[in-house]
């Protein structure tokens, strides 16, 4: 399955060498005119070049251009670095700041290739008032530049794939080379991963025994369960702290940029900066999150009555229908599903980008969080909503709903021989339990499957076909003679090979580092949620995700733009989805165990014997107990100390120390207090005597002027001592 760009042709001269290159910029110019082109392309070198980049440009394919960039001189890029360090320490990053002296700071704390990366990519595309070029991809006046990428490290890509297909776990140390080279967003979700799939191990060969010994739907399995994902959550939490300290990026999602699209509507000056601010009032924008609400509403209807029609149908036709193609009909709903809910989804996905956009946040980093959170709740329905119809309505009101479901025979009308074959039975209709648990193993075993060939296979199959469809496209314009010229025809043949690489990156996709965390998150929400129904769930999950890291590293290396190398100290609001689907987990999981405990088989059908005081009882115990066990375990997870957290305070004592040893030499060079001493003679009595005659003199002046010095206080002292003693000897010889 090598591609032309796979780090599995090393001796290729192409991928030797990345010519010092920084970043690579795609500039399109198909849609304009000449004059406008070169326009456009002129100030796009320009405002390169006003931030220290040189550049080179060579043919791009596709009637565009590729733009070399790297920093024309290190000491520039040096000084942004001290910049960025001390932009760092200024918002809390740092517990010290970084020398003055650039290099003594550097060779104490050397520059990583994802920091330099960054910060390169910041001079590009941050706006002149922070000191960047201002180019941004595909947004303003510079929507036809497609991409700004860096090259892929295919020697270092070779290598990591080789070592990761050749051990079982993840050390620090991987974590941290991740880290180094793609940057902390997705060196956090490696660890995310890698983390999870250690924790892994326990419930699946728990849930490997409790399958053998005690069955489906054990409460000793759901407690067990239960208490695993609260422990896992919270020590991730206290994970995520020790990396982001032992990367140096605690707090740094404090740093946020200006977003480009934020509109605001006056300015005014910052309290405690007194910088002059761009103000977006807060109100307005929590009324328009407001519309969050019928939004959720709107999509949970609209993707519900598609899931649960096509449930609807599906039922009928596995268990109603006798008639001709049975067993190709009851993939209908299959097909119905598979290409109607990608288009929905699209459709409320572009509507809560719109929503997003006009909820007008003003930094980058508070978009993506609440874009991340609307694409949830889409994500929660189409990926649980058909579980829960079964758990939660097929298994307990099916004899209920079944006569109803004879509207779906307008779906199999044509095949059918006779109305009989569509009637819906009378008597004798037996809800089917194990429909539960196939779907449960569907959803974690087979869905996960096709998901591992979706992410490596498509990516792939669809970069070849569009390949061969241009190739079609240039020899059917040849024969014509309206042929574009070859893009590698005045390549210098010393750079052929590498160019021609370069092309091939510049046609990638863009890694979206959300789109793998968003796999884990629903991963752990069929774990938490509906193990119980399949205790061989975490097993399954856990011979998954060996792969998935694997899968997602070549993905990086082979189908995908190399990352730009964003920082950042969590993976963000998936961590609140992860505290949210453990706290349903307990609910869900409560209600199967009361639902099914009659030995898997359920209500079959019938609600009468459903008593609601018993669940209601049961959900309510176990949420609460639930919250009992999360506030122990985050007490307990609190005591734990980690490498990181030591290093933490190791900083901040050294600082404080620092400081201290800097307060007492300044004390050390004050005159001791032996100096202040004066001779007890006329002179200076006299001298006592005229200053307390020329000024007005308090009774605290005075009594502090009756001895000067400690040797005359040590004098005075000594003779009272003298005198007490004297008088008790004198009394004794009396």
């Amino acid at each position: 399955m090598a591609s032309p760009t796979s780090p599995t042709h090393p001796k290729d001269p192409g991928f030797q060498t990345n010519m010092e290159v920084d970043y690579v910029i795609n500039y399109h110019f198909a849609d304009i005119d000449r004059t406008k082109a070169t326009e456009e392309f002129e100030k796009l070198i320009q405002a390169l070049a006003s931030v220290g980049l040189a550049t080179e440009v060579r043919n791009g394919n596709e009637q565009s251009v590729l733009i070399f960039t790297r920093v024309a001189s290190e000491q520039h890029l040096f000084g942004e670095v001290y910049r960025s360090r001390v932009r760092d320490w200024i918002n809390g990053v740092r517990a010290a700041a970084p020398k003055r002296e650039t290099e003594e700071a550097l060779r104490e704390e050397p520059l990583y290739e994802a920091e330099r990366l960054r910060i390169i990519y910041q001079l590009i595309t941050n706006p002149a008032s922070d000191g960047g070029a201002g180019i941004t991809p595909r947004e303003g006046e510079w929507k036809r530049v497609d991409s700004v990428f860096a090259l892929h490290n295919h020697t270092y890509n070779k290598a990591w794939i080789k070592k990761w297909s050749t051990q079982w776990f993840l050390t620090p140390d991987d974590i941290d080379d991740i880290r180094n080279r793609l940057g902390e967003k997705v060196a956090y979700y490696f660890a995310f991963t890698q983390s999870y799939f250690a924790a892994l191990i326990f419930p699946a060969a728990f849930g490997a025994s409790a399958w053998l010994l005690l069955g489906n739907f054990s409460p000793i399995y759901a407690i067990v369960s239960c208490l695993w994902c609260v422990v896992f959550v919270e020590y991730w939490k206290h994970q995520e702290v020790d990396l982001a300290v032992r990367w140096g990026v605690r707090n740094v999602s404090r740093i946020e940029h200006k977003r480009k699209g934020f509109k605001y509507e006056f300015e005014a000056t910052d309290p405690v900066t007194g910088e002059k601010v761009q103000i977006f009032p807060a109100t307005k924008r929590l009324q328009r999150q407001l519309l969050q609400i019928p939004f959720a509403i709107a999509a949970a209807i609209l993707l519900g009555t598609l899931i649960a029609t096509c449930f609807g149908i599906e039922i009928f036709i596995s268990e109603i229908y006798d008639g001709p193609l049975k067993s190709i009909l009851v993939f209908l709903p299959t097909g119905i599903l598979t290409t109607g809910l990608p288009v929905l989804t699209g459709i409320l996905t572009n509507f809560a980008t719109q929503l997003n956009n006009y909820e007008n946040y003003e930094t980058r980093g508070s978009y993506d969080d609440s874009l991340t959170e609307k694409e949830f709740i889409l994500n929660f329905i189409t990926s649980y909503l058909p579980i829960f119809l079964t758990a939660f309505v097929y298994v307990p009101f099916g004899t209920v709903i079944v006569p109803y479901l004879d509207i779906f025979s307008l779906t199999v009308r044509p095949f059918a021989q006779n109305d009989k074959q569509m009637e819906v039975p009378t008597t004798g209709f037996v809800i089917d339990p194990s429909r539960l648990t196939k779907q449960v193993i569907y959803f974690t075993v087979t869905a996960q499957i096709v998901n591992q060939g979706m992410e490596i296979v498509v990516p792939y199959l669809k970069r070849r076909g569009l390949n061969k469809y241009k190739e079609m496209q240039i020899e059917r314009a040849a024969k014509k003679g309206g042929a574009v010229p070859n893009a590698s025809e005045n390549d210098e043949p010393d750079e052929a090979a590498f160019l021609a690489r370069v092309r091939k990156e510049a046609e990638l996709d863009h890694y979206d580092v959300t789109t793998d965390l968003r796999e884990m998150v629903l991963q752990f929400g069929y774990l938490s949620l509906f193990s119980v129904v399949w205790p061989l769930t975490g097993l399954s999950f856990l011979v998954n995700d060996w792969l998935e890291l694997r899968t997602d590293a070549i993905k990086i290396c082979v189908e995908m733009q190399r990352p730009t190398p964003w920082r950042a100290d969590t993976i963000g609001p998936w961590l609140d989805s992860l505290a949210f689907l453990t706290w349903l987990g307990s609910i869900t999981t409560s209600a199967l165990i009361y639902l099914f405990s009659n030995n898997g088989l359920g209500p079959d059908g019938s609600p009468h014997e459903i008593k609601a005081w018993g669940l209601l009882l049961t959900i309510l115990f176990s949420e609460h107990l639930f919250l009992v066990v999360r506030w122990m375990t985050r007490l307990a997870i609190s005591k734990l100390d980690s490498p990181g957290m030591q290093k933490e305070r190791r900083e901040r004592y050294l600082v404080r120390q620092r400081y201290f040893e800097e307060s007492l030499n300044e004390t050390a060079n004050l005159p001791a207090m032996g100096d202040f001493n004066q001779a007890i003679n006329r002179k200076n009595l006299e001298e006592d005597a005229r200053e307390s005659s020329l000024h007005d003199s308090t009774v605290e002046d005075r009594f502090w002027t009756r001895q000067r010095g400690w040797k005359e206080t040590a004098t005075v002292g000594k003779s009272f001592i003298a005198n007490a003693l004297g008088g008790e000897k004198d009394k004794k010889a009396q």
